[in-house]
């Protein structure tokens, strides 16, 4: 029986969403294999305690080499290849006229071009046996322009291009093919960005009317359930917003605010009536 475990390749491992997104499938009974720029010594305790098996690829995946390497190792151990995360990625904030063509580029690899590179070698292999998943993480920021952000912005946009794109052709021969995108997580990645003093966490709990960050396991369980065949075998090409309502929401943020605790509660408390609702003509063109 255990040969027939599946297998799913995690990159961007070492912290953050890539590490509970790992944890998460190997008590899901996934053997996992990983990969990181850094060490991976505490997924790596986490797993195997969990019962796993885990291999480890430490390596610039942006590096066409180190993918082929990374195929080729996971097939020797195991043989096979169910699920594909693509979660590596880099954050770059910047004004677009500050951006360098080095930086952009950078980004783009990182972000847009390993996930490719991954799902070609991986995605090949199981094109064969008619029968894997792959799963990008994208963001928001490819549903939505972020200001300062030109590069990541662009890489996000054309991971979600190539999901799609992926899943119309792989999607008939047992291949799907979706998307995650998340909103504002509690990271290392955030983290390092606030103590530049970029932004607060006020900034991001105001704009998003469940009033907190994503966390790595809101992600990661959106991530293990497209990986399920059986609880998502027809989603392909999907992609799966994990926002706290942050892309639905154009709301001043007074009403924003206001909506977040049960007004009539609070208007009962204060023994007044809900105000009456006010109408506007408008035209459809302004």
């Amino acid at each position: 029986m255990t040969e027939q475990k599946p297998v799913a390749m995690v990159t961007g491992a070492a912290q953050g969403i890539g590490r509970r997104t790992a944890e998460i499938l190997a008590a899901r009974g996934y053997r996992v294999a990983l990969n990181d720029l850094r060490a991976l010594y505490e997924t790596i305790q986490s797993v195997e305690s969990l019962g796993s098996e885990a291999l480890i690829q430490i390596g610039n995946i942006a590096d066409e080499s180190v993918v082929e390497e990374f195929v080729r190792r996971v097939y020797d151990k195991w043989g096979r290849a169910d699920v594909l995360v693509n979660n590596a990625g880099i954050s770059f904030i910047s004004p677009a006229e500050s951006t360098s063509a080095a930086d952009y580029r950078r980004v783009l690899d990182v972000n847009l071009v390993a996930p490719f590179l991954l799902a070609k070698a991986f995605g090949t292999k199981m094109l064969a046996k008619r029968r894997g998943c792959i799963i990008n993480v994208a963001s928001v920021a490819g549903l939505l322009g972020v200001a300062d952000r030109a590069a990541y912005n662009t890489s996000k946009h054309g991971l979600i291009g190539l999901t799609r794109t992926l899943a119309a052709e792989w999607g008939g021969r047992g291949v799907r093919v979706n998307a995650v995108c998340p909103g504002w997580v509690k990271t290392q990645m955030d983290d390092a960005d606030q103590a530049r003093g970029i932004y607060t966490d006020a900034d991001i709990t105001g704009r998003i009317p469940m009033g907190r960050f994503a966390t790595p396991d809101d992600i990661a369980s959106a991530i293990a359930f497209l990986a399920d065949e059986k609880q998502s075998g027809f989603i392909n090409g999907h992609c799966l917003t994990v926002d706290g309502g942050w892309t639905v929401d154009g709301s001043r943020e007074s009403l924003r605010l206001r909506h977040r605790s049960d007004r009539s509660e609070s208007l009962r408390a204060v023994g007044t009536s809900a105000p009456n609702p006010t109408f506007k003509l408008t035209s459809h063109i302004q």
